[in-house]
């Protein structure tokens, strides 16, 4: 059974720095595009950033410059180094998967998701 598990999240100042991760299990997912997406309170979830199966990566344009996506394919990791934080960046952060190697900025063309972690930025 695919399992992803997102950590990292939590309280921080704006202007600061969080690591999240996802941990993948059930699968190799070394040919999975995979990508974070986010859900801010009264919003809908949102495309944050997508690695492909090489390391061809795309974001959301608020967060260039700001946030790194990357992957770990030999443990079946992916992290999302998120810097200059800010108060609209508040949400709750989910790691998706699917089972194509393609990255792709669509929530539907993600096959597996994890529970989600709450980053909170104050201002």
């Amino acid at each position: 059974q695919v399992q992803l598990v997102e950590s990292g999240g939590g309280l921080v100042q704006a202007g600061g720095s969080l690591r999240l991760s996802c941990a993948a299990s059930g699968r190799t997912f070394s040919s999975s595009a995979m990508a974070w997406f986010r859900q801010a309170p009264g919003k809908d979830r949102e495309f944050v950033a997508a690695v492909s199966w090489s390391g061809d990566s795309t974001y959301l344009d608020s967060v260039k410059g700001r946030f790194t996506i990357s992957r770990d394919n030999a443990n079946n990791t992916m992290w999302l180094q998120m810097s200059t934080l800010r108060p609209e960046d508040t949400a709750v952060y989910y790691c998706a998967t699917r089972l194509i190697r393609i990255l792709s900025t669509r929530q539907r063309d993600y096959d597996y998701w994890g529970q989600g972690t709450q980053v909170t930025v104050s201002s």
